[in-house]
């Protein structure tokens, strides 16, 4: 289990607590997501904290739309978002991946034991294997085009591009949600040990630099990539998805946790 500083966990308690008396809200599950959970944080990167919460029942009977985010802009590195329990549930009931993400950070504010139980053993059936390939690919495809047929590449976009190529890996290879860590998810895929240390010396100079750090274009990193995402593009036409569970499934566990 990764740690954060303890004087930044104190803030994010104490914000966290402000925030539910602010909204009227309980949360259930609070975590960091991004690269501080992924294990490639620069010096400057924000705290990235994400939470799941809960209103009063009464507030969920209600004919029309309610807001059911909660955000705020970031301050001293600090951003917070959450999002309502009944769209936590309605993004599981469509493979959300960063939902999954979230259940598996190892940065861990605030959980709500009975609610984890009853959540996660509701929502991990519905993981789409083809669902998390095409968020993946998409997320590789778009940061690789864009940040890394340069000369000089910012260094965090290489793991914004090797992580979901990874992610893609471990979704083929064991048709699971992927592990959240770079390091774990890196090591479950790539047998490569030639590869493997070119990116963990790139890992080094990515936790010393600041946000904007730059790298030479790594050419046995670029065809690594440009492989995996031809790869891709064929696998994810011939994927063949398995069935959807009941949603019953999840309005008993949505009634279950309100009841908590």
């Amino acid at each position: 289990m990764m740690s954060i500083p303890p004087d930044i966990m104190d803030i994010a308690l104490r914000r966290l607590e402000a925030i539910e008396r602010e909204h009227s809200v309980r949360i259930l599950f609070a975590i960091e997501s991004g690269s501080r959970a992924w294990g490639f944080e620069s010096k400057d990167s924000d705290y990235d904290i994400r939470f799941i919460y809960k209103r009063e029942r009464d507030w969920y009977l209600s004919i029309l739309p309610r807001r059911d985010v909660i955000e705020y802009p970031i301050v001293d590195l600090m951003d917070y978002s959450g999002w309502d329990l009944r769209k936590a549930f309605f993004l599981a009931n469509k493979s959300n991946p960063v939902l999954f993400e979230w259940l598996q950070s190892p940065i861990v504010y605030r959980k709500h034991d009975a609610f984890y139980d009853i959540f996660r053993r509701a929502v991990e059936p519905y993981f789409s294997g083809i669902g998390g390939v095409y968020h993946y690919l998409h997320m590789a495809k778009n940061n690789f085009r864009e940040y890394l047929k340069k000369d000089r590449v910012k260094l965090k976009k290489y793991f914004y591009v090797l992580r979901p190529v990874f992610c893609c890996l471990w979704i083929e290879k064991y048709n699971s949600i992927p592990p959240m860590e770079f390091e774990k998810v890196m090591t479950g895929v790539l047998e490569d040990a030639t590869l493997i240390g070119i990116i963990r010396e790139l890992l080094e100079q990515k936790r010393a630099a600041k946000e904007s750090g730059l790298s030479p274009m790594i050419p046995e990193i670029n065809a690594f990539i440009e492989r995996n995402l031809e790869h891709f593009e064929d696998f994810s036409s011939s994927y063949n998805p398995r069935e959807k569970p009941d949603p019953e499934i999840l309005n008993t566990a949505f009634l279950e946790i309100l009841d908590l």
